[in-house]
């Protein structure tokens, strides 16, 4: 099965976890303070990489910056394009690879990736490829985990896949429930670079 078969497959009910729908206040709350404190001054140009059924690049357009989203399921863009809608604001959405985002060189501030990079064939590849996106001065926001199941990545992993490229990464670690909708065992984080 394909990456877009099996995201295909999952978007109808990706938006029940309460992470990914954010359709509980708090946890919409949340997200909001979290982008807000590590985004640059609105506004920017912010991609967000694999943006699943489009709530993180909806809070980011209310934010006031220019967003794009991309994401390699076409149902996954399909429902980020009505919550687009129902929002009122502006975000430009496609279908298409995380992994070789079709976007020019040194086109924007931020690159935006939420429990994206652990799923790509060559994660080093990948970063080396955000990085390039990105204007002199620009960032990456990249919220991983490491979860109980065994999949994803640890903040350690991102880190020196980071370093490798020349990127300083700082690591903050999501612990709090309010980001999840509930308690997490697992390592949650955002890494910056």
């Amino acid at each position: 099965m394909s990456a877009a078969d099996f995201w295909n497959e999952q978007a109808a009910g990706f938006d029940d976890e309460p992470d990914h729908g954010l359709a509980d206040p708090r946890v919409r709350r949340a997200w909001r303070e979290l982008l807000r404190a590590h985004l640059p001054a609105a506004p920017s140009d912010v991609v967000d990489l694999g943006c699943g059924t489009g709530s993180l690049a909806v809070l980011v357009a209310e934010l006031g910056h220019h967003v794009r989203g991309l994401d390699v399921a076409d149902r996954m863009v399909a429902a980020a394009r009505r919550k687009v809608a129902a929002a009122g604001v502006e975000v430009e959405l496609v279908v298409g690879d995380a992994a070789r985002p079709p976007y020019a060189a040194a086109s924007v501030d931020v690159v935006l990736c939420r429990h994206v990079l652990w799923a790509v064939p060559d994660p080093v590849e990948a970063l080396t490829r955000w990085a390039g996106l990105l204007r002199p001065g620009g960032r990456m926001v990249l919220v991983e985990g490491r979860w109980h199941t065994g999949a994803g990545l640890a903040a350690a992993e991102v880190s020196q896949a980071l370093t490798a490229i020349g990127r300083r990464p700082a690591v903050r670690v999501l612990d709090d429930p309010a980001y999840w909708g509930g308690p997490v065992e697992d390592e949650r984080y955002v890494v910056l670079a």
